[in-house]
């Protein structure tokens, strides 16, 4: 085999490699983007950057993937079911407390499931991987709460 065509196939293995580097990256955005939706673009204009961005995304996945996470039982939903219900009839005389009392059963709920709550920061990351379009709501709510 001539020099010159251990350079051909050196180059053209270097291509195919950064061919395919480039399509499984490609895959893995478009996987995070149908999975995280606006969360994705949310951290990509926090981060500025969508190499880091998915990144963090990445290892947000792998986080809860390490946590167990389950179903609420029956009698579980039924309880906190119960329990918003009542919270929502507190609205009208005592909207501060009635918040109050809903970021607490958030807090309940995500405890019942399994997740951390530690911090606001940590739980809401560890909640946009199974619930990203329910973060966009629970930031707001979260806001409100902190202003009351």
């Amino acid at each position: 085999m001539t020099t010159t065509m251990m350079i051909v196939l050196a180059i053209a293995a270097i291509v195919v490699a950064g061919a395919l580097a480039w399509y499984f990256q490609r895959q893995q955005s478009q996987r995070l983007k149908a999975r995280f939706g606006p969360e994705y673009d949310r951290m990509r204009d926090e981060v500025g950057d969508v190499r880091r961005a998915e990144a963090a995304l990445a290892a947000r996945e792998n986080r809860v993937h390490k946590l167990h996470i389950r179903a609420l039982s029956e009698p579980e939903k039924a309880r906190f079911a119960e329990v918003w219900r009542h919270i929502q009839t507190l609205f009208v005389d005592e909207p501060n407390g009635a918040v109050r009392e809903a970021d607490h059963l958030v807090n309940e709920v995500m405890t019942a499931k399994g997740y951390p709550i530690a911090d606001f920061t940590q739980r809401s990351a560890d909640v946009s991987v199974d619930h990203p379009i329910v973060m966009e709501h629970y930031r707001a709510a979260r806001s409100i709460a902190e202003r009351n």
